[in-house]
């Protein structure tokens, strides 16, 4: 990558004021209440009479997708295809939980839906610890590693900070969304399309507030970030597929697992960089935000161009 290109995406910085944020981490927690529309007590119970897939999936989700991508980013880092900032942008990505339309999209490729909403939940859930530690960890080993020019500071994580925040903004309204669910199934079945559309239509329209002052270095950085998202993205659903194909899971729950490894809550992702003090020993968040914002706009054509892949296979679904 050529030394202005990174200096453009290094440079891009995002303020925004209490009330700006706090509209976001209420839309945002609106999002994750109806994700959990969905999910009904029962789906636990079916699912883990053969917990296999659920099993293999969190550790997709949790453990191999982070620790693959921290490997490919100290790969990108190795021939100078990424900044140290996008690497961390890499891995925070990679830290969060299953996205928000992976339900919508498994529903498209008639993949196992009752295992694609019980891995979103666990992921979700899960993630108010994994997903500070994974970032924290994977991180700081790769800040250890990479071939880092520059002062560059050691990355120091405030965890029961990111906790409070994650616990606030996935486990409340994941819990009321469940309790609605099953105490108000009927109100619950009407708000849950709604909410799927709101959904996209926040992201969309944070990743637009997020580069309105930024546009022209942000059009000179695209073409790379396409790329670098590109070879993520696919890493990430290539994990999904070939675990469930080495452990010769139902082809229903192999397009879950592709799908749910692929789809990543690179919202929350956004509310950290941006809401919260993690990062406010480092420069501005250039290469972390672009990453992580254009991650959420791709995953969900990857998702729907997988979805019609996976449609047109003649096989028939276990």
């Amino acid at each position: 990558m050529r030394p202005e290109i990174e200096a453009a995406i290094d440079s891009i910085n995002v303020t925004m004021n209490a009330g700006g944020m706090n509209t976001i981490n209420i839309v945002l927690a609106f999002v994750m209440y109806g994700v959990a529309l969905g999910i009904k007590p029962h789906m636990f119970v079916d699912v883990f009479k053969k917990p296999k897939s659920v099993i293999l999936g969190v550790c997709c989700q949790l453990f191999l997708l982070p620790l693959l991508t921290f490997l490919l980013a100290l790969l990108m880092d190795s021939v100078g295809w990424i900044s140290w900032t996008m690497a961390l942008g890499m891995i925070l990505v990679a830290s969060c939980p299953g996205g928000n339309i992976s339900n919508f999209i498994s529903s498209l490729a008639k993949a196992n839906i009752e295992l694609s909403v019980c891995l979103t939940a666990i992921s979700t859930a899960l993630a108010v610890l994994m997903t500070p530690f994974n970032f924290w960890l994977y991180g700081n080993m790769f800040l250890r590693f990479a071939s880092v020019h520059g002062e560059v500071p050691y990355l120091v994580i405030p965890l029961w900070d990111v906790f409070k925040t994650i616990f606030i903004l996935l486990g409340i309204p994941l819990t009321l969304g469940i309790l609605t669910s099953h105490y108000l199934p009927k109100l619950a079945e009407k708000m849950k399309k709604p909410f799927q559309y709101v959904s996209v239509v926040f992201f969309l329209a944070m990743v637009v507030l997020s580069f309105m002052g930024n546009i022209d270095a942000f059009m000179k950085s695209i073409k790379y970030i396409f790329v670098i998202v590109l070879i993520h993205n696919l890493l990430a659903l290539s994990t999904g597929f070939s675990v469930a194909s080495f452990f010769r899971l139902p082809r229903r729950d192999r397009r879950t697992l592709t799908i749910e490894t692929g789809i990543q809550n690179s919202g929350l992702g956004l509310v950290l960089l941006l809401g919260t003090s993690i990062f406010a020993g480092l420069p501005p968040h250039g290469g972390m935000l672009v990453i992580t914002a254009w991650w959420g706009v791709w995953h969900i054509i990857s998702g729907l161009t997988v979805a019609a892949i996976f449609n047109r296979s003649k096989k028939p679904l276990d």
